[in-house]
């Protein structure tokens, strides 16, 4: 006897499921491997850009020279007027209303601690170095990234020259002595206005006692990480803005998007890097 076609399959389809709402958990999963994926790229990056410093640094002197020289007129020199008034500000603001503060308690002798402490060590590092990036780690980005856009770079490769030798390597050793420079600059310019401030204010601290007790409370390990910590700001901004300008293939309304994220990155990788330092401190 002759089966009716329309009969129904002994093995019917399975209904459409439909996807599980999104949750809290879907987001943050979306956003870690996001983050892993950035650390993971940025990472291969920076060990590709320290392999051609260390393996090209006798490659093109003269061709990089004036280009280092360059990045450092950019991220150092023309930035002088900006460093000079916040180093007064912060004089002002900090040490100038410390010193007058102890003074008042009586206790002055710490004076130079508390200077160390906050100008040298923290404050004077991290806030140069958020300066250099909104001035110049945020003109890279775009720089690099309409060059990149604009088919640059590929000319660049077309021509037998290494992009990150050319482009990348100036601007890392640029901005790590920038940093490096201006933070000093910084420190010796927050020191004496904030001794003139307390001085304004009538307080009964001697510029030999006052600079005694900087000199007394600095010592060698301090110039040590202040300089660690400074080239290694300055190399980090340079390193993550050139990733954000050169990593992906880039159209020209992506680049305001590669600024945010270049500026976002650097801010948090600076922030982990002070905590560490931090931490390095107490030990020592």
């Amino acid at each position: 006897m002759q089966q009716s076609a329309s009969k129904p399959s002994e093995h019917p389809e399975p209904a459409h499921i439909a996807p599980l709402p999104p949750t809290y958990l879907h987001w943050i999963g979306r956003k870690l491997l996001a983050f892993t994926e950035a650390i993971r790229g940025l990472g291969a990056f920076a060990l590709i850009t320290a392999g051609v410093i260390v393996t090209k640094s006798h490659v093109a002197q003269r061709l990089i020279r004036p280009l280092v020289s360059e990045q450092i007129y950019r991220a150092g020199v023309r930035l002088l007027p900006m460093v000079t008034f916040l180093g007064i500000a912060l004089g002002l603001i900090i040490i100038g209303q410390t010193v007058s503060l102890l003074t008042r308690v009586g206790a002055q002798n710490y004076a130079g601690t508390v200077m160390v402490t906050v100008i040298v060590r923290e404050l004077g590092p991290l806030l140069t170095a958020i300066l250099v990036l909104a001035r110049i780690g945020t003109a890279t980005v775009v720089e690099l990234g309409t060059a990149r856009a604009m088919g640059e770079v590929e000319a660049l490769e077309a021509l037998g020259i290494d992009p990150v030798h050319y482009l990348v390597v100036p601007r890392v050793i640029g901005m790590a002595l920038s940093i490096f420079s201006l933070t000093v600059y910084l420190i010796i310019i927050s020191v004496f206005s904030g001794y003139a401030f307390a001085f304004l204010q009538d307080v009964p601290l001697m510029p030999a006692d006052y600079f005694n007790q900087l000199a007394a409370s600095l010592q060698w390990q301090d110039f040590a990480l202040l300089a660690l910590k400074t080239i290694l700001f300055g190399s980090i901004i340079a390193v993550v803005t050139c990733f954000q300008g050169l990593a992906q293939p880039l159209r020209i309304e992506h680049v305001a998007g590669a600024t945010t994220r270049a500026v976002g990155h650097c801010v948090v990788a600076c922030l982990f890097l002070d905590a560490l330092f931090i931490i390095v401190y107490l030990v020592i």
